[in-house]
Parts: C-alpha cells; structure tokens; sequence
C-alpha cells in the first residue's frame, strides 16, 4: 500500500498551508473492528510511529523522550470517504440516541481529523529509520499521523471536568476465558507475539461488538461467533452473560 507522504487536507482558511503526513502508525488492528473506542483502554496494545520523509530525523525527536504521554493528531483514513452527518449515534448510548458529532468522538467528522493521548516507550533508529514505541493506542494499522505533541500535565490534566454523557453511562467490562482449544493455540503462539493473552483480554473485555448485538446475546443465550484480526491472527470468540470466551486464535495465510 503506498504510504501518503505529501498534502492531505489543504487548509481553504490559510492557502499558504496544509497538512502532511508526518509518520504511518503501525499497530495490531488490522481493522477497524476491535479498535479500542478510547486511547488508553488497552494498554497491552503496542504501536510504532514511522516518520517520514524530512520529517525522519534525529533531530526532530530532540526532548520527547522526557514526556511520558504523547499527542497524536491523525487522520480517519478508512472512513474518510463516507462523508459526515450532523448527528450521529454514540455506541456508548447504545445506539439509541442521537447527538451532534460535535459532542462525540465519532471519526464522521466534517474534517476526518482524530486525537489520541499515548504513552510514551521510547525512540529507535533501525536501520535509518527513526520510529517511536507507543502503548496504549486506538489507531488502526497504516494510519496517517498530521502532528505529535508532548502531553503537558499542568495544562493538559483538567482538575475539575465534566464529561457530558459519559459521565452518566457505565462503561462495562466483561471477564474473558479462553477455551481449551484456543489456550492451546495461544501457548503454541506465544513466543512470536508478546503479551498476546493480555491483549485479547484486554480488547474483549471492552466488548467491541454492537451493542445491540450484545442485548440480543444476553436475551437470547445466543451462540454467535464473533471475529476480529489483530497482528496475522484471526481471534474468534462468542458472548455470554457478562463474559467473553475465545474459542479460537489461527494464523492468517498470506498468499
């Protein structure tokens, strides 16, 4: 897939000035489905921001390794395409109400423009290549990176915030086990992807399926099986009450 390196989005307010891509995230999801619905969830998940083009140079790194937490500004490349609404409906309200995209995170935006906070691991050469370790992001594989910046607590941690409609809405998480089939598949593969068992745990636990699909699972004691592509590994699994059970972790054959 080739990479974008050069204008993005041309900025109409300033002709003088525009967005680039400044490094391609690397990360787990292969897909939009499983992807973390907020930063900082599962912390398991490791990434790897390539810079690009001038912007791959030492020099540019120069003190980001004293902050611990990083700002990412990227683009919603996979859904950019689809265009934008001036309400949608948020998954944490199930799917039931509607609010303006303004007071939501959604990535149907008028400009495909993203946020992220991430941790901070470390900075790395490898062959020329000047690259950043990151934890806890929730950016799909491949996605274009516009800006980074040090996350700043004295300005950047609110003391006192509201959160509108998250505050109000539980955030559940779920247990998830592994069944005999599938613990013996992730023992054969844990040597070749680290904290593989964490980050399924972790990303299920969210519940990365519809809501409604959720609801309709605990009314009906359904068996439906559910999947999601992290790293090569289709991960398949199926919902129950109040509980995630892996029932199968497989390698992808690439042709």
């Amino acid at each position: 897939m080739k990479q974008p390196q050069d204008t993005i989005i041309s900025v109409e307010a300033d002709q003088t000035s525009a967005l680039r891509t400044v490094g391609i995230l690397h990360s787990p999801y292969k897909e939009k489905f499983a992807v973390p619905r907020q930063p900082g969830l599962v912390t398991a998940a490791r990434a790897e921001l390539h810079l690009l083009g001038d912007c791959n140079r030492e020099e540019i790194l120069r003190g980001i390794e004293d902050f611990s937490h990083l700002w990412l500004l990227f683009i919603f490349h996979r859904v950019a395409a689809q265009g934008w609404k001036p309400t949608v409906r948020p998954p944490r309200l199930g799917g039931n109400k509607r609010l303006g995209v303004f007071a939501t995170r959604s990535p149907f935006r008028p400009n495909p423009i993203g946020l992220s906070v991430v941790r901070n691991e470390g900075i790395e050469n490898r062959d020329g290549q000047w690259l950043l370790h990151l934890s806890g992001a929730d950016l799909v594989d491949g996605t274009p990176v516009v800006d980074i910046k040090p996350y700043v607590p004295y300005a950047d941690a609110i003391a006192d915030p509201s959160g509108g409609f998250t505050d109000t809405v539980a955030f559940d998480t779920v247990d998830v086990h592994f069944s005999e089939a599938s613990r013996r598949q992730l023992d054969s593969l844990a040597t070749g992807y680290p904290q593989l068992e964490q980050l399924i745990i972790q990303v299920l636990a969210q519940q990365p399926q519809p809501a409604y699909s959720v609801e309709q699972d605990n009314q009906q004691n359904s068996q439906r099986i559910y999947g999601m592509t992290l790293f090569d590994l289709n991960i398949r699994w199926r919902h129950g009450e109040n509980r995630q059970e892996v029932v199968a972790i497989e390698q992808i054959c690439r042709e």
